[in-house]
């Protein structure tokens, strides 16, 4: 089958894996998110992820009450940590074989990771689950996604959100709120809108690699970008 992109990196926020809860993980929704990914799997495509922790713990929550940023922001890592193994489980009831490699060395749960061997895990068809973030602190994951993707050499960077795609103003707050499809590298930094930090815009850029910010939430979205549909809004 025809892809636009074959080797893609999907990053995810830990508060995605809330679906209704106001805490932890939902398991419907982390089995519906599982089901959007098998959809790519199916076609053919090679899967990388990097999901964030903030449904159980965010180094910025721990800093708002005094604690050092290092040692936050590592609490925040092993959260990930705990969201990889979650979806890893799901994945893999599916029959989809899967690893998780973890920037912070843990071997009695994860690999440790290793550029190469991710790379070979994609190419024996197997989905590479990306944790701990990059292994140092005031780091966030949006600017791990950009790191992973860029050194697994992947064609894009997919940003699954709730909504759908960048928006000139918070669509939430703002009804008349207008969906930005296409923006390059400099008008999202310039603008300040909230697409990732600018540490991994500044990523993308420098590696030429094409972000796509989407609603995760939608059936066959995830699918529909692989294909070459035109869905939500990309960064260039």
């Amino acid at each position: 089958m025809n892809l636009k992109y074959r080797r893609i990196l999907l990053k995810l926020s830990g508060e995605a894996l809330m679906g209704e809860l106001s805490y932890g993980i939902d398991p419907n929704f982390i089995n519906m998110l599982a089901e959007e990914i098998k959809k790519v799997y199916d076609i053919g495509a090679q899967v990388s992820i990097v999901i964030g922790g903030g449904n159980i713990f965010r180094g910025v929550q721990g800093t708002s009450i005094g604690m050092d940023r290092a040692t936050a922001d590592y609490m925040g890592m092993l959260a990930t940590v705990i969201n990889a193994l979650a979806l890893q489980d799901v994945l893999e009831k599916k029959e989809i074989p899967t690893r998780v490699m973890s920037a912070i060395e843990m071997r009695q749960v994860a690999e440790p990771y290793i550029r190469r061997r991710a790379i070979r895990h994609l190419e024996k068809g197997r989905i590479v689950i990306f944790a701990a973030g990059t292994g140092s602190p005031f780091f966030t994951t949006d600017t791990t996604g950009a790191l992973r993707a860029a050194e697994i050499k992947a064609d894009v960077l997919l940003k699954g959100t709730k909504v759908d795609g960048i928006y000139d103003k918070d669509p939430e707050r703002f009804p008349d709120a207008k969906l930005l499809k296409r923006i390059s590298y400099m008008d999202a930094l310039n603008r300040g809108l909230r697409v990732m930090d600018h540490t991994a815009i500044t990523l993308c850029k420098e590696n030429n690699l094409p972000i796509v910010v989407f609603n995760i939430k939608k059936p066959d979205n995830l699918k529909k970008i692989v294909l070459g549909e035109e869905v939500g809004s990309i960064v260039n």
